[in-house]
């Protein structure tokens, strides 16, 4: 099997493999191996070496994690910082502006997009910030970008996009958005919570000024472990107000306010680094970077093909983008709203991991460990599920 397909000697590392068809990485990818050994190893610094710990590489670690990832998403040494989630990422991207001027308060953010990060935006309305969510499609599958590109003009002070919506798999066109948006002198964030370790992508060649994302996904990277990307040159200009004492220049001389922000990428820092869940989530980084993305895409653009062709022939409606190359790592399938949950556990219940999210449908995501055996298998259970 792994002479037809050199990824699956991939699925040793992974555990939980052995007993489970584990189709979710789109929600919680599965724990690699080598994690125990380096969750083992924090522990075994905290308890040898204690507070020295700090000055022996705890301190740096948003920064030198972030490398990892910078690696995965194109961004140069020291532009991610490692932060809890992603909501504390946007909030400090968002806190970088004054949203009082009537002349650029605009918020423009796709209909896609995951509701934390509009529950923030929505929040900034009491300081003045008007957001503009533009609609999706009909289908619900999709926002016209033609519709996004209109949205942003010259009171559009931020651009908020989700690189691929989580209820669909659906691509966005990042390169055309972030190009509109500088045109007009916008800024643009873009979450790639569901591209990363996926999709291929290079955030210095795309221009974006923000990407924030987790581990928790297909970076295998588990939670606490959300990142932030800021494009090198706006350090100058930008002076987020949502931070901690680690964001100051000088942050062991324990200073009165006000903050002299750090020179460098700590500025977007806020407090206490989540240290274990960054000594966690290193393994699944690597990994990704040694088999590297495109290798995952084209083995996830097969798989993805191969599971709408099965879904098809099962008649079962398909609520993800057909043209791979517009798609995502998930595919979502239409089940009756109402049984939605049920399917799940009863999967859940035959060892085959998969999701439900309202107004969506069912979220089966292959990752370079998957073999086509399980595509199969995972059809044809849900189509016994479904059969009446």
């Amino acid at each position: 099997m792994t002479d037809r397909d050199p990824l699956l000697k991939w699925r040793a590392e992974f555990p939980i493999l052995e007993h489970t068809t584990y189709m979710i990485s789109h929600s919680l990818g599965p724990m690699p191996r080598r994690a125990i050994t380096a969750l083992a190893d924090f522990t075994t610094i905290w308890a040898t070496r204690g507070i020295r710990a700090w000055e022996e590489g705890w301190w740096d670690m948003p920064v030198t994690c972030g490398n990892l990832i910078g690696k995965i998403i194109g961004a140069p040494e020291g532009r991610v910082i490692m932060h809890q989630n992603v909501s504390i990422c946007q909030q400090i991207v968002t806190s970088c502006f004054d949203w009082s001027d009537n002349k650029r308060n605009k918020l423009v953010t796709d209909g896609l997009n995951f509701p934390s990060n509009d529950y923030i935006y929505h929040g900034l309305s009491r300081q003045g910030a008007r957001i503009v969510s533009i609609p999706p499609n009909p289908d619900g599958l999709t926002v016209p970008l033609e519709d996004i590109l209109n949205a942003i003009d010259n009171e559009t002070q931020l651009v908020s996009i989700s690189h691929v919506a989580f209820r669909s798999s659906a691509l966005q066109d990042l390169a055309a958005i972030t190009e509109k948006a500088h045109a007009v002198g916008a800024y643009i964030v873009a979450d790639l919570y569901q591209s990363a370790g996926i999709v291929p992508l290079d955030v210095t060649a795309l221009n974006v000024d923000f990407a924030t994302g987790g581990s928790v996904k297909w970076l295998l990277g588990g939670p606490g472990a959300g990142y932030l990307y800021v494009r090198p040159d706006l350090d100058l200009k930008l002076q987020p107000a949502n931070i901690g004492w680690a964001a100051h220049a000088h942050p062991f001389d324990f200073a009165p306010g006000p903050i002299q922000y750090a020179p460098d990428m700590m500025r977007y820092s806020n407090g206490t680094p989540n240290v274990p869940a960054m000594y966690s989530a290193r393994s699944g980084y690597e990994i990704v970077a040694e088999i590297g993305v495109p290798a995952i895409r084209a083995k996830s653009q097969r798989q993805t093909q191969h599971m709408i062709t099965l879904a098809d022939a099962a008649d079962i409606t398909v609520r993800s983008p057909r043209n791979p190359n517009h798609r995502g790592g998930a595919v979502i399938l239409q089940v009756p709203e109402h049984e939605g949950r049920n399917i799940v556990a009863e999967l859940a219940r035959r060892q085959i991991l998969i999701d439900f999210r309202p107004g969506a449908g069912i979220r089966i995501a292959p990752h370079f460990y998957t073999s086509d055996d399980e595509i199969a298998h995972t059809i044809t259970e849900l189509k016994s599920i479904l059969k009446p």
